[in-house]
């Protein structure tokens, strides 16, 4: 096996771009890498564009058609990956066995990690230009939501791989504080129950706007418009991760992990508890504090002794009694 190859930094600038490449403990946000085939429809180009749109500015969109089968081979992926630090791919194709595919691809240290297809009904496609009406701004969150029973299924299916593919492309960065008036859009993707014929789904996406409106009391009435794009998705082919390597990309540096320090927990509030743990105590060896009106009296200590004297005595039964002074009156 081959020593990997280190390169050494001959500059600053050379030295920060390496440093900014190598792992973080706190990563970057996902960039998006757009491409497409040699041969794409003028559906799953607009739904490419509308896609791009959201992402922004996280995204970077190839214009040049890119000859690759990402199921086949997928150097050319990888190498796109490494040279525009981008670790998530969306790849338009269009042909005859597979019309308006996007396949979804997620990479790990510039190699492919997992990926999906999915194919876009070109019957229900609408544009975001097709709905005339205000478009959430550039760089936003979006909330996320996710209808079906598929998405929350134990096992790993092509479901819960479409949810946790969503989820990287769109969270966006990692904020410790969010306003309330950045919440803008909704995107919403629902899946239907598997019907007994073995036909898979499909996934459907729909995009809302968030309005506000007054209302007589503190809390305002929430409406949501549709802005677009309405997608709807068949799923694919799927190829999962490896095992190893999806362990190597789940693992957490040990800086980033809270120490745990012995007999301390905090609920649920918020509060700091501590347990804290004593040895057995002998009451009887308890030392109290004196006062005069809490000694015994000598008349009380002299009747306790009497009536300890009377339990101890034998008393004789009612029969014994009786035939006790029979015999003495004889």
């Amino acid at each position: 096996m081959l020593p990997i190859r280190q390169v050494k930094p001959k500059n600053a600038r050379t030295k920060r771009f390496l440093d900014n490449k190598a792992p973080q403990n706190t990563e970057n946000p996902r960039t998006t890498l757009f491409l497409k085939y040699s041969s794409t429809s003028e559906v799953v180009q607009l739904v490419l564009t509308d896609l791009h749109a959201l992402k922004r500015p996280l995204a970077v969109k190839f214009s040049k058609k890119n000859p690759i089968h990402p199921f086949e081979d997928a150097t050319s992926l990888e190498f796109f990956s490494e040279k525009n630090d981008a670790s998530f791919m969306v790849y338009a194709s269009h042909a005859k066995k597979r019309p308006h595919c996007l396949t979804l691809v997620r990479l790990f240290d510039s190699k492919i990690l997992d990926m999906l297809e999915l194919l876009v009904d070109p019957e229900t496609v609408r544009t975001l230009s097709q709905f005339k009406n205000e478009k959430a701004r550039v760089g936003l969150k979006p909330l996320l939501s996710f209808s079906g029973s598929a998405f929350d299924s134990p096992t790993v299916n092509a479901y819960t791989l479409a949810k946790s593919m969503f989820l990287d492309m769109f969270k966006g960065p990692d904020v410790e504080k969010l306003d309330v008036e950045g919440l803008q859009y909704i995107m919403n993707f629902s899946v239907e129950e598997e019907e007994n014929g073995g036909v898979k789904p499909m996934i459907r996406m729909r995009c809302y706007l968030i309005r506000t409106k007054k209302t007589n009391s503190n809390l305002p009435k929430v409406e949501l418009e549709e802005m677009g794009p309405r997608l709807d998705f068949r799923v694919g082919r799927v190829k999962e991760a490896d095992p190893d390597m999806l362990k190597e990309a789940m693992r957490k540096p040990k800086s980033t992990e809270a120490k745990t320090r012995k007999n301390i927990e905090t609920d649920i509030i918020g509060d700091k508890i501590g347990r804290i743990h004593v040895g057995k105590q002998d009451l009887a060896q308890l030392q109290t504090r004196k006062m005069k009106g809490l000694k015994r009296s000598r008349d009380v200590a002299d009747d306790e002794e009497a009536f300890a004297g009377a339990d101890d005595m034998e008393i004789d039964s009612p029969v014994e009694t009786d035939k006790r002074m029979r015999m003495e009156v004889s």
